[in-house]
């Protein structure tokens, strides 16, 4: 499938600042980015990166005092595999890659030692594997009201278990960290997703199961096989889409969306499959 995705970002600055947006889909074997376009009004100079291992692509920006306009454009071909949920099976933290053994560890946002009597206590049950984790999600969407407003940039998993509601950064929070209590590797995604209303920018969480990261959606809001991924961190703290140094900076506007643009007449679903947009 093809996706056309946008998003327009505009700001205030007072005194000149450093920027780094992290807005671009990551460029995969799985997600091609066929085109793209980044403009800044007034035109200002972009340094862009990529940070290894996890392929995130950022631009580094120095805006100076007064108005800026970011706008970023791409088309991208996303391969979807679908896989039937029975046959995902855990892996065990002793067979593990050695590289996947981070996203077993408690962060910032992310305090899974806190989550362990809770974790075992509910899912210690339930036959290891996908199931689980959707389990997890069911869960979360189940008992955490979906509540815009109800967090901001401090709240943790733990904060947002106690008030009971947050917005999808929290519920992905929540996931990765329960996950983490049971042994199972999981990190933050943050993304472009098809079909989500009102559009913005959305986050998620893959969890480590078999051989690769496998999708899920807490929120229930967005089709799993519809998300751009931009962005993979332990937490939200690694995937901001902007980042600020120098001084103070007023966002005075901010339009994303993402539209199907390859004439196919069925679209992504909310779909019941195993999904996963990684290489084994």
């Amino acid at each position: 499938m093809q996706f056309d995705v946008a998003c327009t970002l505009s700001y205030a600055v007072s005194q000149p600042v450093t920027a780094l947006f992290n807005i671009r889909p990551a460029a995969t074997a799985q997600q091609r980015i066929l085109h793209e376009t980044l403009l800044l009004t007034p035109a200002i100079e972009v340094e862009s990166m990529t940070i290894a291992p996890n392929g995130n692509r950022l631009d580094r920006i120095l805006l100076g005092a007064g108005t800026v306009r970011l706008d970023y454009r791409a088309r991208v071909e996303l391969d979807v595999h679908r896989f039937d949920p029975d046959s995902v099976a855990e892996c065990p933290p002793a067979a593990l890659p050695m590289d996947i053994l981070d996203d077993l560890m408690a962060s910032r946002y992310c305090e899974a030692d806190r989550f362990a009597n809770l974790a075992h206590k509910l899912f210690a049950g339930i036959p290891p594997g996908h199931t689980r984790v959707t389990a997890i999600c069911n869960w979360i969407n189940e008992n955490l009201d979906y509540r815009p407003g109800s967090s901001d940039a401090h709240t943790s998993a733990i904060d947002t278990l106690t008030d009971r509601a947050g917005v999808c950064r929290d519920f992905a929070h929540v996931g990765i960290s329960l996950c983490r209590a049971l042994g199972i590797p999981a990190r933050f995604a943050s993304s472009y997703a098809f079909g989500l209303d009102p559009p913005d920018f959305h986050a998620v969480f893959e969890a480590w199961l078999g051989d690769r990261w496998y999708l899920f959606d807490p929120t229930r809001q967005a089709a799993l096989d519809g998300l751009v991924r931009i962005g993979v961190g332990r937490d939200a703290a690694e995937v901001a889409f902007a980042n600020f140094w120098g001084g103070p900076v007023e966002p005075l506007d901010m339009q994303v969306s993402m539209v199907r643009s390859d004439g196919g007449v069925e679209d992504a679903t909310r779909t019941t499959d195993a999904v996963s947009v990684a290489a084994a």
